[in-house]
């Protein structure tokens, strides 16, 4: 249950906490009043005795954030779980087990979990998504239509982005992969690639961004995902976007084997990566789970990539949820609360500066291309209340029983049961 119930229409939020970076202040945490008018943000003010509006809550210092951004997920690979289990937990296994799926994503099969995961973000307080959609050739022809479906029935809810996934060593980027590539367009998609090692990979990209050029469409890669420190195709996408002139938004996510390299190649790397302007996505909870395991071995390495690293050099890092129930990770939630208390753990986004809660709203919001709403004056009342007053306590619960408010309205959080997605798993193939 929510910890307070809010009222409607105008109404002030009196003493609460938000982070400071998020109203262009120093420091960590503030306390502010905020005014709700018609579904927007009308006044923030410091706290102070006299009221913004009529109606006012105490809210004795609860933590408001804006909502979510999630910009890397796999909506149609989400809760095959129970009928594509990953059988030992390693990246290839994930990959063989999803493949061996694809033969049950039906239109009906792909739009029912997708629409779960999207009830689940939304109940979480996520108001923009990017979902990757594989695409070999036929699946690709199912699940861009759903994807549209899906978009016009969240649409006020969620924005919703595809971005297709396609693999560089098996792609026909010359035949079928244009048929794709017109899909993405006529869908208003983004453009994706797994970059794996290979000859001509150099051509390869260029011919990809060329394509994506020609139908103006922005771009996002699955990259060196691998605790293989010799795998560097991120490299190759800086040199191929800047001999391309593509002038379109690339978004690279994964960057593990970042982590495996000497020092001065990775720094090196990240280097090209800033001259050539592209944003990052971090996936910690994905990468923690599959990379660096072995039967019978502790893991060592982490699998996180180098964000802050990345982040003294100016280039934008976001964080985001990856997969869902899924070969490729067996939990998760699209709950971004989680990301943020996970990826602040895994990748000691503590002690390290007080704007790092951008990488979870506002900067993969200007990767993705999304509206940018934040808590400023005229945005969008959509917001995500904590009963936390203070970073430690947000992160050492779950806040579970947070508020989520959409256009200035507390929204019913209440989950969909798994139970709901049984029938997709009784006969299948």
């Amino acid at each position: 249950m929510d910890f307070k119930t809010l009222p409607k229409g105008q109404f002030t939020l009196r003493n609460v906490t938000v982070p400071a970076c998020l109203l262009g202040r120093n420091g960590y945490l503030i306390h502010v009043d905020i005014g709700i008018d018609d579904g927007k943000i009308t006044a923030v003010t410091d706290t102070v005795d006299r009221a913004l509006h009529q109606e006012t809550v105490d809210m004795q210092g609860a933590m408001i954030l804006p909502a979510f951004v999630d910009a890397h997920t796999h909506l149609d690979k989400g809760h095959i779980w129970p009928r594509a289990s990953n059988p030992d937990g390693s990246f290839w296994s994930a990959k063989d087990t999803v493949m061996a799926d694809h033969a049950n994503w039906t239109a009906d099969d792909v739009f029912a979990r997708a629409d779960f995961s999207l009830r689940c973000a939304y109940a979480h307080g996520t108001r923009a998504v990017r979902t990757h959609l594989d695409c070999p050739p036929d699946q690709d022809e199912i699940s861009w239509p759903v994807l549209s479906a899906l978009r016009e029935k969240w649409a006020g809810k969620i924005a919703l982005q595809g971005a297709s996934l396609s693999t560089s060593i098996v792609a026909d980027i010359d035949g079928r992969f244009l048929r794709t590539a017109d899909l993405v367009q006529e869908h208003k998609g983004v453009l994706g690639m797994v970059t794996l090692p290979m000859d001509g990979l150099d051509l390869f990209l260029r011919k990809f961004f060329t394509i994506a050029g020609e139908r103006g469409l922005d771009v996002d890669f699955h990259v060196d995902e691998t605790m293989d420190h010799s795998v560097e195709t991120l490299r190759d996408i800086c040199a191929a976007k800047q001999a391309t002139g593509y002038t379109g938004r690339v978004l690279v996510g994964h960057l593990c084997s970042l982590s495996t390299q000497n020092e001065a190649r990775a720094l090196d790397t990240l280097d090209k990566v800033a001259d050539a302007g592209l944003d990052v996505v971090s996936l910690p909870m994905c990468n923690m789970y599959l990379q660096d395991r072995h039967a019978g071995r502790t893991p060592r390495n982490r699998g996180v990539t180098l964000v802050h690293e990345m982040k003294a050099r100016g280039i934008s890092v976001s964080f985001a949820s990856d997969n869902t129930r899924d070969p490729f990770y067996a939990y998760g939630d699209l709950d971004m609360i989680e990301v943020l208390r996970e990826a602040t753990r895994i990748a000691h986004l503590d002690h390290s500066g007080p704007d790092w809660i951008k990488s979870f709203s506002a900067t993969p919001a200007l990767a993705c291309g999304f509206d940018v709403a934040g808590l400023t004056v005229g945005a969008p009342a959509d917001l995500v209340v904590c009963r936390a007053r203070s970073w430690t306590e947000f992160m050492a619960r779950p806040q579970s029983d947070r508020i989520v408010l959409r256009d200035g309205v507390q929204i019913d959080r209440t989950l969909p049961d798994y139970s709901e997605l049984d029938h997709l798993f009784k006969a299948t193939t």
